[in-house]
């Protein structure tokens, strides 16, 4: 059983080793069937499809629901292979609360859930949830992963940028609300309501619902376009220099220093 266990945890694991062998075969598999599960939830709200192959989808979805849900439960068996986990017990609940585990279970829960509920209008939000299935190619997927690493190394800085963006927000909304709202009190009603004006300016999107007349209240609504503009091109400043190291780093040859004399090996 040991042997079977290390087997299975280097074929659904791809971080166990390199993709080659079962291994790859399984990951191409999978990422296959991700991939006809998110054509087929889209498909499902065409009403000519859903009527015409009506049967079809459920089928699927019910090989799809079998296929993760086995997958679930060995990927639960195998992790005590990572040292990580390696208790029996505490490993595996450990495993079980990680960020890529809840990402599995939710794919296949709301089809255990839909068996017992009895509120349509439930059944019908959880089943959204099975496009959890398609953030599971980022762990088969080195493109995904290098975005993660990025977030991961850059979260401070986008917080930082994203909380500017915030304050401005409410900033400007507010005084945006006092010099609009004696001119249009059916509009600017709150500070709130004005927030949905703030964004749609400082996005540059002008949806055109809410709209400044007063000329304090255009030129705020100028200067806000303007600052927006800024302040949303700082998280992608930030999230391009973090891809540029990435990538630099895996160009560059790892170098391997010996730690008694300090020579490169």
């Amino acid at each position: 059983m040991l042997q079977l266990r290390k087997l299975l945890y280097r074929v659904l694991e791809m971080s166990a080793g390199k993709r080659r062998g079962i291994s790859l075969v399984f990951n191409l598999i999978l990422i296959t069937i991700i991939t006809l599960n998110a054509i087929a939830i889209v498909l499902h709200t065409v009403p000519e499809y859903n009527k015409q192959y009506a049967q079809l989808f459920i089928d699927f979805e019910l090989f799809s629901v079998l296929f993760f849900s086995i997958e679930y439960l060995l990927r639960v068996w195998v992790c005590v292979e990572n040292e990580k986990y390696h208790h029996p017990i505490l490993g595996r609940l450990r495993y079980i609360i990680s960020a890529s585990a809840i990402i599995d279970f939710l794919a296949i829960f709301p089809f255990y859930f839909s068996l017992f509920a009895t509120d349509l209008g439930v059944v019908r939000i959880l089943r959204l949830f099975r496009i959890f299935r398609l953030f599971r190619i980022s762990r088969y997927s080195q493109a995904f992963r290098m975005i993660q690493r990025v977030v991961e190394e850059k979260k401070e800085e986008l917080v930082l940028s994203l909380s500017f963006v915030v304050f401005m927000l409410i900033i400007l909304s507010s005084v945006m609300y006092f010099v609009e709202h004696p001119a249009q009190p059916d509009k600017f009603t709150s500070i709130p309501a004005t927030m949905w004006w703030g964004v749609s300016a400082m996005t540059t999107v002008g949806y055109g619902d809410i709209l400044p007349i007063t000329p304090l209240g255009k030129l705020l609504g100028g200067i806000s376009a303007i600052v927006g503009i800024g302040l949303f091109a700082l998280p992608t400043g930030i999230l391009v220099s973090g891809f540029t190291e990435q990538v630099r780093s895996r160009k560059e040859p790892i170098r391997r220093v010996c730690p008694h004399c300090g020579k490169e090996i």
